[in-house]
C-alpha cells in the first residue's frame, strides 16, 4: 500500500480520492475546512490551504508519500508541481506550473510556440486602459482564475473599466487579461501524457450562456468535428502542450473554431477538465478510466491507454437558462440514459456570472447526443 497525497477536497476531487482507495492505497488530503466536502473519504485530512506549499511538503515528507495529484483545479496545480520536485515525485516542473496557471504567461508561451493564439494584453489596478489599442469587443478574464469566474464580454470602451475591476477583484495575482473577442464554436481536447508522450483521448463539444459570462451549460463527447478541423487542433495541441512543458500527467486545452474554420488556442490546463468532463465524460465515451491513469502517472506506472469510441456522454447543467433541466434531474430514473443527477437547489435560480451558479446537473451516455 502506498500513499497518495491529494490537494484540494472539494467534490472535484472526490473521483479521485476514491480511484486511489478503490486501487488500494491510502490517502492524505490537504484543504480548507470549509467546502472540503471529500475530506471525510480520505485516510488523512489536513485542514491546510492548498497555496501552502511549504507546509504541505512538510506533512508529505513525514508521511512519506509515493505520489501527489489534483483533478480539475488549477489552483492545486503549482503545490502539486513543487512538492513533487522537492521529494523527486512524478509531475510537471514548477515553470511549467507558472505557465499553465497564469493566463497572461500561457499566451506569450503559445504565441512563441507559433499557434493561433487571440490578441492579448495583460492589465493591473496601475494600467492606463485608454493607452491599449483595442478593438472591440474584447474578453477580459482574471489571470489566474477558472470555472467562469471574472469573465466580461465587453464591446465597447465606456464598459471596460467596470469590466477589468471586475477580473482585477477575482484575480489571485490581481491581474487580468484583455484579449482579442474571436466568435467561433467552443470545444476542449482531454490528453494525458507519460513522460512527454501526449496521448489525446477525445474532444469535447461546450454549449455556453454566451455573452457577456459564457458560463458552460452543457458539454458533450466525441465533438463533432470536421477531420481536417480535427488534425489541426491535434496538431495545436501537442504544440502547446509542449510550449508549456506539460509532460505529465492530465491536461485540458480549450479551442474556438471561427465560421470559416480557422482555430485558435484560448487556454491550456495541465489538469483534467472540470464540470464532469475529466472524471466522468471521458471514461464513458471512450473506455479509458482517465482518473485511474492520473493516479498511474503519479506512481510512475504509466501505461499507453487504450480507446474505444464506443458511445457519446455529456452533461446537461440546470440554470435560468435551461430550466428544461430541471425535469430531467427529477424525472432521472425514467431515463436509462441518465447515470448519475442532482439538484442543488429546486426553487431558487441565481443569475448565471460563473460555473458556481447552476443549480443541479444530469450526465448522461447513450449511443447518440442527448439534446434538451
Amino acid at each position: 500500500m502506498k500513499t497518495i497525497a491529494v490537494i484540494g477536497a472539494s467534490y472535484l476531487q472526490l473521483p479521485l480520492i476514491q480511484k486511489i482507495k478503490e486501487m488500494k492505497h491510502r490517502v492524505i488530503c490537504f484543504a480548507w475546512e470549509q467546502g472540503a466536502d471529500a475530506a471525510p473519504y480520505a485516510d488523512r485530512f489536513y485542514p491546510v490551504s492548498i497555496v501552502e506549499k511549504e507546509e504541505i511538503l512538510d506533512i508529505c515528507r513525514q508521511e512519506q508519500i509515493s505520489g501527489i495529484a489534483s483533478i480539475a483545479s488549477d489552483a492545486a496545480v503549482p503545490t502539486v508541481c513543487y512538492v513533487a520536485q522537492k521529494l523527486n515525485l512524478i509531475a510537471n516542473s514548477v515553470e511549467s506550473a507558472m505557465y499553465s496557471t497564469n493566463k497572461f504567461l500561457m499566451r506569450q508561451r503559445l504565441r512563441e510556440a507559433g499557434v493561433n493564439t487571440p490578441n492579448f494584453f495583460k492589465v493591473n489596478a496601475e494600467t492606463s486602459l485608454t493607452d491599449l489599442e483595442l478593438n472591440y469587443p474584447v474578453i477580459v478574464k482574471p489571470c489566474d482564475r477558472s470555472g467562469s469566474l471574472g469573465v466580461t464580454k465587453v464591446n465597447s470602451p465606456g464598459d471596460l473599466t467596470k469590466a477589468v475591476r471586475y477580473a482585477i477583484s477575482q484575480a489571485f495575482c490581481k491581474e487580468a487579461i484583455v484579449e482579442e473577442f474571436i466568435r467561433g464554436r467552443e470545444v476542449s481536447v482531454e490528453t494525458i501524457s507519460g513522460n512527454g508522450e501526449h496521448c489525446i483521448l477525445t474532444m469535447t463539444d461546450k454549449i455556453t450562456s454566451g455573452e457577456p459570462h459564457f458560463v458552460e451549460l452543457a458539454h458533450h463527447q466525441p465533438a463533432q468535428l470536421a477531420e481536417e478541423v480535427e488534425m489541426e487542433i491535434q496538431r495545436q495541441t501537442v504544440i502547446g502542450l509542449n510550449a508549456l512543458l506539460i509532460r505529465h500527467g492530465a491536461s485540458h486545452s480549450e479551442f474556438l473554431i471561427t465560421p470559416d474554420n480557422k482555430v485558435f488556442i484560448t487556454e491550456i490546463g495541465g489538469r483534467m477538465g472540470g464540470d464532469f468532463i475529466g472524471s466522468d465524460l471521458v471514461r464513458l465515451s471512450t473506455g479509458y478510466d482517465f482518473v485511474r491513469g492520473v493516479v498511474e502517472v503519479a506512481l510512475g506506472e504509466y501505461r499507453e491507454p487504450i480507446i474505444q469510441n464506443y458511445r457519446c456522454s455529456g452533461v446537461w447543467f440546470y440554470s435560468i437558462h435551461t430550466p428544461q433541466v430541471k425535469d430531467y434531474i427529477r424525472k432521472s430514473p425514467q431515463y436509462p440514459f441518465i447515470i448519475q443527477a442532482e439538484l442543488f437547489r429546486s426553487d431558487v435560480v441565481s443569475p448565471l456570472t460563473r460555473s458556481a451558479d447552476r443549480s443541479g446537473y444530469f450526465i448522461y451516455a447513450a449511443a447518440q447526443r442527448i439534446e434538451v
